[in-house]
């Protein structure tokens, strides 16, 4: 494959691979993982390219262009692009480890990087490096990886603890068949294991540092354009994800009316009745309005990366919750149509119903649940600390 795939190009191979994504969704469902086709269709247009920086024959795309593919990716299928995006997002972070580090990773240009917050794990200081051993739950994407970046609590000499965060490859990792859920089974979102694991000193920094962006040991300077904070980066993608199952569950509702009635009403033709009207009305209005809205949060992480500046923790406070609003919008949207979608929504193979399923339950994630962000944004809003690190 060439090195160079335009953001264009990207986009009408991922159109592509639409339907088979979505055909594979009962499959993928019942199996609790994506199946390889998938991963592979991803792998053929270079999709695990794109958070890997150019020097090491990767894409390096913007913010923008990364949550366009991978909106698109979960039109298809939430789970694949939910998987997707913590591939591609935590393979960037790499980037904010020092060189010898990523030099261990982005070795073969394409790459896929699983990872988790939670330091869950203990690590401790021996010769060269850590040793470290743990679980970590809710691992997405461990089961298909490459690496695995993850933290552990480290204790200090004066008896406080630090949050060291650090890549392990996943074949020093015990991975459990533990996922077993309502919504979002696709993902694999399981648990990984570490026993008495060592990892090199340069694979280990300090998770305050990696947030901050200054890490030592990093010759990357910025000049890309592609030094975006992490969460706020992370949190762009993760609202794409929501309104590409939005668009997914729209494109299903629209495709099963032909034909439909409403069962023990003398209405034969579902499409006729003003009430079906008004929620496909209300849902486009809430997915467009949702994407619409991503331009603002785009343009002040792009534009603070091409100034080779840091994000404000207001802006970081306020982005964090104008992705979750946007992500509220697109779940209500679906919400909607799985109301209007009759009966048969239930069936497990009824793509529409698979869509609701999992932007509930994605919904769940601590780093989306929209009540603890709308707190957290409008504390900065009335001119407070926005009162976490996570930002």
């Amino acid at each position: 494959m060439s090195t160079d795939v335009s953001p264009e190009a990207m986009l009408e191979a991922v159109r592509e691979m639409i339907p088979t994504l979505r055909q594979n969704g009962a499959e993928a469902d019942r199996n609790r993982w994506i199946p390889d086709e998938n991963i592979a269709l991803q792998e053929k247009a270079g999709v695990f390219r794109m958070g890997v920086p150019a020097r090491f024959g990767g894409l390096a795309y913007s913010a923008a262009d990364m949550a366009k593919v991978i909106s698109e990716i979960s039109r298809g299928c939430g789970a694949t692009g939910w998987v997707t995006m913590v591939w591609v997002h935590t393979a960037w972070t790499v980037r904010l480890f020092p060189d010898a580090a990523q030099e261990d990773v982005f070795a073969g240009g394409s790459v896929r990087v699983s990872g988790t917050i939670p330091p869950t794990a203990t690590i401790t200081k021996t010769d060269g490096g850590y040793v470290v051993s743990g679980k970590w739950n809710f691992n997405t994407g461990v089961r298909g990886a490459d690496w695995n970046l993850v933290n552990a609590l480290l204790e200090e000499p004066d008896g406080t603890s630090s949050t060291m965060m650090m890549l392990i490859p996943v074949s020093e990792l015990t991975i459990l068949d533990d996922w077993d859920v309502m919504g979002a089974a696709a993902t694999g979102s399981t648990t990984s294991v570490a026993d008495n694991v060592f990892v090199p000193e340069h694979r280990v920094v300090k998770y305050a540092d990696v947030l901050a962006g200054t890490v030592e040991g990093r010759s990357d300077d910025g000049s890309d354009g592609r030094a975006y904070g992490l969460m706020s980066l992370v949190m762009a993608i993760i609202s794409g994800i929501f309104t590409g199952m939005a668009r997914g569950a729209y494109e299903e509702f629209l495709k099963r009316l032909p034909g439909r009635g409403i069962t023990y009403t003398p209405w034969t033709e579902q499409s006729e009745h003003p009430l079906t009207q008004m929620q496909v009305a209300i849902a486009k209005n809430k997915i467009d309005a949702a994407e619409a809205f991503s331009s603002v949060w785009l343009k002040v992480i792009q534009d603070r990366a091409d100034a080779r500046e840091e994000l404000t923790n207001e802006e970081k406070a306020i982005v964090r919750g104008q992705t979750t609003y946007a992500a509220q919008l697109a779940k209500e949207a679906v919400e909607l149509l799985f109301s209007a979608g009759g009966g048969s929504v239930i069936r497990n193979d009824v793509a529409l119903g698979r869509f609701r399923r999992d932007i509930e339950a994605l919904s769940l994630h601590a780093l989306i649940q929209y009540n603890a962000n709308m707190e957290l944004q409008g504390r900065v809003l009335l001119g407070m600390d926005p009162g976490t690190p996570y930002i």
